[in-house]
């Protein structure tokens, strides 16, 4: 099957909504992308319409995201493109949903700079670890 990939660049509108479920850790947030363009006429940049994206993570991306981003942050994602329609509304309207199934996501560093720390693995599982940290 022939995926659409995308890369989109913006920033967090949501704060990350992370959890743990039976298939693994999952993690999921709003990503705002507003183009900006040359405007002749005015002979100045503007902002073009905002779109906002669904942006889910699974497994360690998901465990990462939670621990490294923001509300506002800008970032860099990179993934797998879903379209998903919704059932017709009372006045008959259909709505549609992107999602991007994220492959990577990282810090724009053309908006700021980011300090990488390497992930030490362990055996322990991730609620394990929070609850002992509560404790």
């Amino acid at each position: 099957m022939h995926d659409t990939r995308v890369t989109l660049v913006g920033h967090v509108a949501t704060q990350i909504d992370f959890k743990e479920t039976p298939s693994g850790p999952s993690a999921r947030f709003r990503f705002a992308v507003t183009p900006r363009y040359f405007d002749r006429k005015s002979q100045a940049w503007a902002d073009a319409p905002t779109s906002f994206y669904t942006v889910w993570a699974h497994r360690t991306l998901a465990v990462n995201l939670a621990g490294s981003v923001s509300v506002g942050e800008p970032l860099v994602v990179h993934g797998r493109l879903r379209v998903r329609e919704g059932p017709p509304d009372a006045e008959g309207n259909r709505w549609f949903s992107a999602d991007i199934d994220a492959i990577a996501i990282g810090h724009d560093l053309s908006r700021g700079t980011a300090a990488f720390r390497r992930v030490v693995r362990t055996d322990t599982p991730l609620m394990a670890t929070q609850k002992a940290a509560v404790v």
